[in-house]
């Protein structure tokens, strides 16, 4: 019993291995053209008490669709993510830029992806030091950092899909992303019913480090989307982690208070 575990442990690494090095994945089809769009948004703890309150700004300028994402947080935390694709017949990334600061977050960090040239920078602050990562790796076209909530919109609702990630921290790689259509939900804005389908965001990481994560405790969480059912498929709900090893958040659609723009 005591050499059988280590051989099987050397077999299922290979395994992975081999499966990392082969698995392909072409970028998602654009079904749904991006615009120009503005969307208030709030953040929630799984208790559903707010932690903080933002937005979505899209714009598309020469071509390129740029999406800004902010919270401001009650504790004074700041999170925002600056992407930048075209979508010219598939959505394919160029930059994305990520900051989140505060106590809401284990560690200050920025990162930097450049998808033409694979470059990754990763900068991280904690205790009054900085310490700064620079890697270039070899990015394959289907590259999805900050396109989840505009690819749910455009993949195939029957059938699963799959694009790679660049997993932003002290030791840059890239994963899998595993999004499968799951139940649909039954939403109600008033009086109106209305019908949102359900994605489960599964993260897949390769080579032996795959292997090991669930043993110990560092397979990151699945990540929930739900998208309105519509010929105008709209981001409803989004649930999972905002940053590596974060807690569980809500990220819902919103309205601003009339109250406090003075109105009545």
């Amino acid at each position: 019993m005591g050499p059988f575990l280590p051989r099987l442990l050397v077999l299922v690494t290979c395994c992975v291995l081999f499966l990392a090095n082969t698995a392909t994945a072409d970028p998602v089809s654009v079904r749904h053209i991006e615009g120009v769009t503005f969307g208030f948004l709030v953040l929630r703890n799984l208790d559903a008490h707010p932690l903080a309150y933002g937005d979505l700004k899209q714009v598309v300028k020469n071509g390129v669709v740029v999406d800004d994402l902010k919270f401001n947080f009650k504790d004074g935390s700041l999170y925002e993510e600056i992407t930048k694709f075209t979508q010219r017949g598939e959505f394919r990334l160029i930059s994305d830029q990520v900051v989140q600061k505060g106590p809401s977050f284990k560690q200050d960090m920025e990162s930097w992806i450049d998808a033409a040239t694979g470059k990754v920078t990763v900068q991280i602050s904690e205790k009054g030091k900085e310490k700064r990562t620079t890697k270039r790796l070899n990015l394959p076209p289907d590259i999805s950092n900050g396109l989840l909530l505009t690819l749910v919109k455009n993949v195939n609702p029957s059938a699963e899909t799959t694009v790679s990630m660049v997993a932003a921290s002290s030791k840059p790689r890239l994963v899998k992303l595993n999004i499968v259509p799951a139940q649909e939900k039954t939403i109600k804005v008033g009086t109106v019913t209305h019908r949102a389908q359900h994605y489960i965001i599964k993260t897949k990481i390769g080579g032996a480090a795959g292997v090991i994560a669930p043993v110990i405790g560092k397979q990151p969480p699945d990540i929930h989307i739900w998208v309105l059912k519509s010929e105008a498929p709209t981001f409803v709900e989004f649930e999972g982690p905002l940053s590596e090893d974060g807690p569980t958040w809500r990220i819902e659609m919103t309205a601003p208070d009339p109250d406090a723009t003075g109105g009545k």
